[in-house]
């Protein structure tokens, strides 16, 4: 059977050739695999004495562990609100230099009013999209949790999606919501064992998968055409320019 003809034959006026690259699968092959354990960034929602979301936070971290991560617990005590401090505050300071450590992360919420917690929004307001040439959070794997006192909802990680999608994240498919979860914990904060704390443990190994697929490649998965344009110093000096900082 002939090929049939390609119906296109005007060309590709509005594409920067020089910025322009075609994927192969030669680019995402590592010449170097790293050899330190994977690390990960926990973040809970809740500053209560008896936290579910900091459970389920603690559940991530030894299952992590287990699995051969390297893990960190950010604890939001302390930390002020956007706006209301500055970026040199000893905890934005700590929460930003334990995301940049990271090749991934896990946020847990409550759900409150049908989203997500205040205490979660603002860790996450804390984090910059670039903070001079680098990113805290480009690039970086993300499983997304959440905890609820009622029935089975799932509002918290639907939002927790959509900022991840905006902080250049990658976030894995799995999910969890723990509903009733004054049920599901003992006295000692441990999760009882269940389909719901199955969940828990399938999120966390795929995290751990997808982690080991991207840590080495996500310079390159996250590179994008347009931000090459951006980079050139003409673009640059336009921008500045369209913005009030330079004269053309």
């Amino acid at each position: 059977m002939d090929k049939p003809q390609q119906p296109f034959s005007d060309g590709m006026p509005n594409l920067s050739e020089a910025h322009f690259e075609v994927p192969t699968a030669e680019r995402v092959e590592v010449p170097t695999p790293l050899t330190h354990a994977p690390r990960f960034l926990i973040l809970y929602g809740s500053l209560r004495e008896r936290s579910f979301s900091r459970f389920l936070a603690y559940e991530a971290v030894r299952l992590l562990e287990r699995m051969g991560g390297e893990v960190r617990i950010f604890h939001a005590h302390g930390l002020p609100l956007p706006d209301d401090g500055t970026a040199d505050h000893p905890k934005v300071q700590e929460l930003r230099n334990l995301s940049i450590w990271s090749e991934g992360q896990v946020w847990v919420s409550p759900e409150r009013h049908g989203n997500l917690t205040g205490v979660t929004k603002s860790q996450i307001d804390w984090l910059p999209l670039s903070e001079g040439s680098v990113r805290p959070t480009q690039g970086r794997t993300l499983a997304v949790m959440q905890v609820s006192g009622g029935s089975q909802s799932f509002n918290a990680v639907n939002a927790l999606r959509v900022l991840g999608r905006w902080m250049r994240m990658i976030t894995i498919p799995n999910q969890s919501s723990v509903p009733m979860a004054f049920q599901e914990f003992d006295e000692a904060g441990r999760m009882k064992p269940g389909p719901l704390y199955d969940r828990v443990v399938d999120v966390c190994e795929e995290l751990m998968k997808f982690t080991l697929l991207t840590r080495e490649r996500a310079d390159y998965l996250v590179d994008r055409y347009s931000e090459r344009k951006e980079r050139e110093p003409d673009r640059l000096k336009a921008v500045a320019a369209d913005i009030g900082f330079v004269k053309r």
